[in-house]
């Protein structure tokens, strides 16, 4: 029936939609004939509700005569029935001056992102630091920090650097330090991060013995160095103080899972690389649809931004009846101008 819902009956699960996520409260018959000119009798009204609910779109709690939207039904209207809502010029004033800072680090541009679009959205927001495995290498550079020890700077093309400091055990001299560096810059420019741990052995097979010491701490370290090694502490969340704020968190029970849910990214980052199986197009995920028994009563809203050739993500965590019309189009729009700015 999904595909086959006639107008009448579009028209009357968009509004018990539109109507549950105003007020959080079951919608009944005779609020959808109060409320709306459709021109036909409440108990008209009264039978496509029943309809609908036998085909799984709706539903009604124990206690009510009035209907709520189920996952289905959620899934039905932001596919079919959703008309995007336009940004309004005061949030897109604040959008792109909270952006637009100059001389801004990047860990503090998206620490700023994730505050704005919580405060746009009333929700928890949530952004990824960029992935380097895929970025590619623009230049290393090896500074002696003492006899045994050398730190390593990795130069992406994006614009992101990654350090590490790695542990030798015999003195090495400054001048083989030099011409180490010299030859990893020859062999390894121009090649992303995954492509050099998969290749760096071939690469350096034929070393000469003044460059084995260091290069063999390369080669037993490859992952180490050349891996993200950032932890799930780069996903940028904000917005706890909005969303227990919604009558859906009254309940004890309720208010626990969204603390627990906070503290757990690993299962936030995991919604969040879904979302990127089509980078060029906002991500929904509702309720059943996260795969996670934690996370049923939450909808996830999700978009790809982009740095030079690495990419993070972006988006809102909240309540399933949450405003998809305004999200999704404040969530697409934060994405394009972040990427915009990161380009300069």
């Amino acid at each position: 029936m999904a595909n086959e819902l006639k107008e009448r009956e579009r028209n009357i699960l968009r509004y018990i939609i539109q109507q549950f996520i105003l007020t959080a409260s079951p919608v009944g018959s005779r609020n959808i004939t109060k409320r709306y000119d459709l021109g036909v009798s409440p108990a008209t009204v009264r039978n496509i509700m029943s309809d609908l609910e036998d085909s799984g779109f709706i539903d009604h709690p124990h206690t009510s005569a009035g209907r709520i939207p189920t996952d289905k039904g959620y899934r039905y209207y932001v596919d079919s029935l959703m008309d995007l809502e336009k940004i309004g010029k005061s949030d897109i004033g604040y959008i792109n001056r909270s952006i637009e800072i100059n001389s801004i680090e990047t860990d503090e541009l998206l620490r700023i992102t994730s505050n704005l679009l919580s405060n746009i959205t009333k929700q928890i927001a949530c952004v990824t630091y960029p992935k380097i495995d895929s970025g590619i290498l623009e230049k290393l550079q090896l500074v002696n920090l003492s006899s045994s020890r050398v730190l390593v700077v990795l130069s992406i093309k994006s614009g992101l650097i990654k350090t590490i400091t790695l542990e030798i055990d015999s003195e090495i001299k400054t001048s083989h330090i030099e011409s180490v560096e010299t030859l990893l810059n020859e062999r390894l420019s121009g090649l992303t991060l995954q492509e050099i741990r998969r290749s760096f052995k071939e690469r350096f097979k034929d070393i000469s013995d003044d460059h084995k010491a260091i290069i063999r701490i390369f080669l037993d370290s490859t992952d180490k160095i050349f891996r993200d090694s950032r932890s799930n502490e780069n996903i940028f969340l904000a917005g706890a103080k909005n969303i227990i704020k919604q009558p859906e968190f009254e309940d004890p029970e309720r208010f626990q899972s969204i603390i627990e849910l906070i503290e757990d990214k690993d299962i936030i980052i995991h919604i969040l690389e879904k979302g990127k199986e089509n980078p060029d197009q906002v991500f929904i995920s509702i309720g059943s649809e996260n795969n996670s028994r934690r996370l049923e009563e939450y909808s996830f809203i999700s978009k790809e931004y982009t740095l030079g050739d690495v990419s993070g993500t972006l988006g809102v965590i909240g309540p399933k009846r949450m405003e998809y019309s305004k999200i999704v189009a404040i969530v697409d729009y934060v994405s394009k101008v972040l990427t915009e700015f990161l380009k300069n």
